[in-house]
């Protein structure tokens, strides 16, 4: 599903013509087959959400070669991300990423109102999805009227929307505590089991790599492939 071959990113810091170039992934080679769970784990600054915008095409990699579901990406220009995106990707966050002049309703609608799916159409989907995600009594609060777990269902159920291929997600646990934390990965599982997504999950939490299909370690930009149960 996710083929990566050489990938360097540099940043560049100071005034052009005199930048400082800042090493921060070297090398990546990383395969994600279809269908599975993958962890990517290692410490704060060690390049991890650089390589998540990577391969969401929200930046580009200095060198190196991104495939995904058998389309090359790597020199998507950026309506083909905006439009590739909308087509494989939902996007889970640690902070949940929702609009808080938003109802849950509004929240899930939103990328199909992106995508231009007729409004009847959209009430349909979203309603069978707030009831998917246990949410259909939720539908008109707002997210500060909802607890840490119900608002990362919210995030959940609008990655889940389009029905992506791939769902990308950044620390997904990391805002709650660890009763919800347990709830959230098994329903992840559950989502990964039924619907057969892959999922790229980004964290520092060894529970969450728990759940891996497969892990990968990265350590000062550079990715090995690790175990489930890792030390950092």
């Amino acid at each position: 599903m996710i083929q990566i071959q050489a990938l360097d990113h540099v940043f560049k810091i100071g005034k052009k013509g005199r930048e400082n170039e800042i090493p921060v992934l070297k090398g990546i080679d990383l395969s994600i087959k279809r269908g599975d769970i993958a962890c990517i784990v290692g410490r704060s600054g060690s390049g991890k959400s650089t390589l998540l915008n990577l391969i969401s095409g929200y930046i580009t990699p200095t060198s190196g070669k991104i495939v995904i579901d058998g389309t090359d990406v790597t020199g998507f220009n950026e309506k083909e991300w905006a439009d590739f995106r909308l087509d494989h990707f939902g996007f889970i966050f640690q902070s949940f990423q929702l609009i808080g002049s938003l109802t849950t309703y509004e929240n899930v609608e939103l990328p199909l109102t992106l995508k231009g799916v007729k409004p009847s159409e959209r009430k349909v989907k979203v309603k069978e999805m707030l009831k998917r995600v246990g949410l259909e009594h939720h539908a008109g609060h707002y997210p500060n009227e909802l607890s840490g777990g119900q608002q990362q269902r919210v995030s959940i159920a609008r990655a889940l929307i389009l029905n992506p291929s791939i769902i990308l997600a950044d620390e997904p646990t990391g805002s709650l505590d660890s009763e919800t934390e347990g709830e959230i990965l098994a329903f992840i599982q559950q989502l990964n089991r039924e619907k057969g997504i892959t999922f790229v999950i980004i964290t520092h939490d060894d529970e969450v790599a728990s759940i891996a299909d497969t892990t990968f370690q990265l350590h000062d930009g550079v990715l090995k492939k690790g175990e489930q149960s890792i030390e950092i």
